[in-house]
């Protein structure tokens, strides 16, 4: 009866990727990555077109992430087309590359449940609405600095932030992320409990856009 039992449980799907169907989520979180910090800890090492010389970029979108109240569904079933070339190639100017882009999609996008160019342009609309902090992208040197005063500055930056509803992640002592927390209409939220805890480091680096 026991090695019964133990076969029918082999056999059944995962118990946290049951709900993962496209369309059900709660919530976005945008996340805006740090690119130095990307590129100096896997960007280069890869030779990832973000990380040229001549790229400079600062804050790119990471991607648009359906979130549960706990948890995120990822990978689902497709349920629309898939992207063409051109579309991933097209979100290249704030996605870094268009792999970027292409990644994003298949464990993000699809379990919107939008279309291609829907989803695409959503990301696009939600990561223009942010309103990113000019002294952060400016500086003339690499700073060290307390993650929450990153917190500090989008806040400071764009008024309809507040400190519950962004987030911030660090990665071997660096600023990694700035995570957003938007509702389905991309205003913003408070963030569920397993998002809202922030990097507590009190000098991460950030260093400059090359």
């Amino acid at each position: 009866m026991f090695r019964m039992l133990l076969a029918a449980l082999l056999v059944l799907p995962p118990a946290g990727h049951a709900q993962d169907r496209a369309g059900r989520f709660d919530y976005y979180v945008l996340s805006l990555s740090w690119s130095p910090t990307w590129c100096a800890l896997t960007g280069r090492e890869r030779g990832s077109p973000q990380c040229d010389e001549a790229a400079g970029f600062g804050w790119v979108l990471h991607g648009l992430w359906p979130q549960y109240e706990t948890g995120y569904p990822e990978y689902c079933e497709r349920v629309t087309r898939d992207p063409s070339r051109r579309e991933t190639a097209a979100m290249a100017d704030i996605m870094g590359d268009g792999g970027a882009a292409w990644h994003q999609w298949k464990k993000h996008g699809r379990c919107t449940g939008l279309p291609p160019e829907t989803y695409f342009a959503t990301s696009r609309a939600a990561f223009e609405a942010v309103r990113r902090p000019a002294a952060l992208r400016d500086a003339d040197r690499p700073l060290r600095l307390p993650a929450r005063a990153v917190e500090e500055a989008f806040v400071a930056a764009d008024s309809a932030l507040f400190a519950d509803g962004v987030t911030v992640t660090c990665r071997a002592d660096r600023i990694q992320e700035v995570r957003i927390c938007l509702d389905r209409d991309l205003a913003p939220r408070r963030c569920g409990a397993d998002v809202i805890r922030d990097c507590t480091l009190s000098d991460a680096l950030m260093e400059l856009p090359r």
